[in-house]
């Protein structure tokens, strides 16, 4: 199982949640960065957020996961052997060789499949993945996250019928790492204005 405490002390230790000025994709200046990718470097910790996934999984219909390329990858494969749940994923570009796939893995028409990813902004990337695996046929009405940024991403997922399940909100990991020293009441003030921005 898993200690959502140390899951996000684990976090921010990692560097997979860092504090300071950061230039988004966007080009947003931002006070917090969120990298899960750096989850594969450290395994213990990533099967801890595995749990945390997996824990959530269990209360869903499903047939099959789909882990999103690239950050959501790792953590699909590792919520696939924890919960011992098939996976699929889309490739990021289709094949032009060999079968010429879009979606590898077993699958069949009509299947419930729940989105793996890493956090929810804006929830963009996440429909276009849903949309993807509708397209083929496949059933996709829930997404599991391990953040959920709180910018507005879960609002526009259920408009797009799909409900946002996540292991964290970004407002319980700054009280968090506040309450453990690891965070000022500053920093913590400074993030929550910009997420409401």
């Amino acid at each position: 199982m898993y200690d959502r405490e140390r899951l996000i002390q684990g976090l921010a230790n990692l560097g997979a949640v860092k504090f300071g000025s950061f230039t988004l994709a966007s080009g947003i200046q931002s006070p917090i960065y969120v990298d899960l990718r750096l989850l594969v470097s450290r395994p213990t910790l990533l099967q801890m957020a595995a749990h945390a996934y997996a824990e959530i999984l269990r209360t869903l219909p499903c047939e099959r996961i789909a882990g999103v390329p690239y950050a959501a990858l790792p953590i699909g494969t590792a919520v696939s052997l924890v919960a011992d749940a098939p996976m699929i994923y889309p490739r990021k570009e289709a094949k032009a060789h060999g079968l010429g796939k879009d979606i590898e893995g077993l699958w069949q028409p009509g299947e419930r499949v729940v989105v793996i990813e890493d956090l929810i902004t804006s929830g963009g990337s996440t429909i276009t993945t849903a949309e993807r695996l509708r397209a083929v046929g496949l059933i996709i009405e829930h997404v599991i996250v391990l953040i959920d940024r709180e910018q507005g991403g879960v609002e526009k997922l259920a408009a797009a019928g799909i409900h946002a399940h996540s292991v964290f909100r970004l407002t319980e990991i700054l009280d968090t790492l506040v309450a453990s020293g690891m965070l000022s009441e500053e920093k913590r003030a400074e993030v929550l204005s910009f997420l409401k921005e």
